[in-house]
């Protein structure tokens, strides 16, 4: 279960904050002054032989901020699913085996995804491109990650948790992974399953049911994603022509993208105010979604126009970001508020 493209990228944001920047993905230049990933910014500065650079290679392994930034959000719908008394033990059951389930899916895509890594600046220099780790003990580390979130799962939680989990997992690495992010323009498509998996797992952990509230909530991060990471496609059309991946803004041009953009944006703020019509959120949810949508709609129509794609592309993705954040916020607070 987590956000594709090992997309999830940040960037430095006054309205996002410090919080926000900390949450998810591989930051583009502005998140720093190099031009690498999170995670390959953490695997660069642990070249030596000590035992904290080998954790911290580790580490980074796990892309953290992916992480952090998908763990929210099946705190976020664990929350949503759960109006009235909240079980803490299970909340920590649900949240603690998504993360290492979603940490060995990101720990396995980095060994898929060696050849790809080495063209690309922002991920050139992790670990398993760099040898900083071998193939055959990340393998072994995304194993241990993988099996004991499972194990967590099964023994703690419910089978739909578990379903989401392992469906989750396999459309990231295999529909994703493997297959679409290689060799289809709809990669992204696909890759939004994976990264819808972990609000749905943390609804389902809750509530053991698949009803309105558990489709609306994969619905809105499924559909956020691809205004999000069609920005991405974008700003970084370049790196993704060179490394020969099909993304949209390389197959289709960034006109033909801008218009998709628009178009998923508008559905993302008609799915995120369905939560008060099926009577799981108040007016307060409504108000604050509503406002936010129709700024990120604003933004997406100055895009037709805009003169400086890159530049635009990047306002969008940090609107992305708050969005996101907004998502889990309200989704965890709305049904206790008016």
């Amino acid at each position: 279960m987590e956000l594709p493209h090992d997309r999830a990228q940040f960037v430095e944001s006054p309205a996002a904050g410090n919080f926000i920047r900390h949450l998810m993905g591989e930051g583009p230049e502005r998140m720093s002054r190099s031009p690498d990933g999170k995670d390959s910014a953490l695997a660069a500065r642990a070249t030596g032989t000590s035992w904290r650079d080998t954790v911290l290679r580790y580490y980074s392994l796990a892309k953290p901020r992916v992480l952090y930034g998908n763990v929210l959000t099946a705190a976020a719908g664990f929350l949503f699913a759960s109006p009235g008394r909240i079980d803490w033990l299970l909340f920590v059951a649900v949240c603690w085996g998504t993360t290492l389930v979603i940490g060995s899916a990101c720990v396995l895509n980095n060994v898929l995804d060696r050849d790809i890594d080495t063209l690309m600046a922002r991920t050139k220099k992790r670990a398993t491109v760099t040898g900083g780790i071998v193939a055959r003990n990340a393998l072994i580390y995304s194993a241990i990650l993988g099996f004991g979130g499972m194990a967590i799962l099964v023994a703690w939680t419910n089978l739909l948790v578990v379903a989401v989990g392992l469906g989750g997992f396999l459309a990231y690495v295999v529909l994703y992974g493997m297959l679409s992010k290689r060799l289809s323009i709809h990669g992204t498509l696909v890759g939004s399953i994976s990264g819808a998996a972990p609000i749905l797992g943390g609804y389902v952990g809750a509530s053991n049911a698949i009803d309105a509230g558990a489709v609306i909530a994969f619905l809105m991060m499924f559909v956020w994603q691809l205004p999000a990471f069609y920005s991405i496609s974008i700003y970084r059309r370049d790196e993704y022509a060179r490394a020969g991946v099909p993304v949209i803004s390389v197959v289709r041009g960034i006109a033909n993208t801008k218009v998709q953009i628009l178009i998923y944006t508008a559905l993302f703020v008609v799915v995120s105010l369905l939560p008060q019509v099926f009577g799981s959120t108040g007016w307060t949810y409504t108000a604050v979604m509503g406002a936010l949508g129709a700024g990120w709609l604003v933004l997406g129509v100055r895009g037709l126009k805009s003169d400086d794609d890159n530049r635009w592309a990047r306002h969008m993705f940090r609107y992305a970001l708050v969005m996101m954040s907004a998502i889990s916020l309200m989704l965890a607070v709305g049904p206790r508020l008016p």
